[in-house]
């Protein structure tokens, strides 16, 4: 039986060839761009329930200033305050006019949680191409060393042919690991977004409540005998 040989990742790198570096920053700038998004994400609540509820008070007690200040502290740190704060802002307004305006604010708030999404996706793409171009680039060189070589065995097509392939195999970690993360964020993203829009509904319909009775003008009682 013959000896099992290892590579350490520099080993690894080196015998990738040029290609590598590429991929290397396309592996940091990866890993680089999920964390900042893990952390955002952590940072910014996104939770929706327990202020809907709270909001849903304060409005069936008709105490909108109440709901404005509750919001206004939450905002630093919790992007569905924003959207709500601002329906709250617009709560004199027609219901069209105060679906238009959450849309709006929903909208920036949604834009910048997916900051860096796009990135990961040309990364996910670019990394496999990548690698498989560097793949592609030593099998040339492999093959005109077949090609130069006075005596050809199994061993050298063999050396070659792997050596070629670390950077494909490289490449194709590098884009699993982005789509993974990019996935993962997406479907996060999303269910805020389905929140948003559920919550921001209820709440427009107990708005919109209060301004309907407070604008109907109390029935005459009837006259007695």
């Amino acid at each position: 039986m013959g000896e099992t040989t290892s590579f350490s990742l520099m080993e690894l790198f080196r015998m990738g060839g040029a290609f590598m570096w590429p991929l290397l920053f396309f592996s940091v700038a990866t890993i680089a761009i999920a964390l900042e998004r893990v952390v955002y994400l952590l940072c910014h609540n996104l939770r929706l329930d327990d202020m809907k509820e709270q909001v849903e008070g304060f409005i069936k007690a008709d105490n909108l200033s109440g709901a404005r200040e509750y919001l206004s502290g939450l905002t630093k740190r919790r992007v569905g305050a924003r959207i709500l704060l601002t329906l709250v802002n617009r709560s004199g307004l027609t219901e069209q006019r105060m679906e238009r305006a959450t849309e709006a604010e929903a909208l920036s708030c949604i834009n910048s949680l997916e900051n860096g999404f796009n990135f990961l996706t040309a990364l996910g793409s670019l990394s496999p191409l990548t690698g498989f171009l560097g793949t592609v680039s030593g099998m040339i060189g492999a093959f005109k060393s077949i090609a130069e070589a006075t005596e050809v065995n199994a061993q050298i097509v063999a050396n070659g042919i792997y050596e070629a392939l670390i950077t494909t195999v490289f490449g194709l970690i590098i884009a699993i690991i982005a789509m993974i993360a990019h996935s993962l964020f997406s479907h996060v993203v999303d269910k805020f977004a389905a929140d948003v829009e559920k919550t921001c509904s209820d709440l427009i319909t107990e708005l919109a409540a209060v301004n309907a009775g407070a604008t109907t003008p109390a029935e005459p009682q009837a006259a007695n005998g």
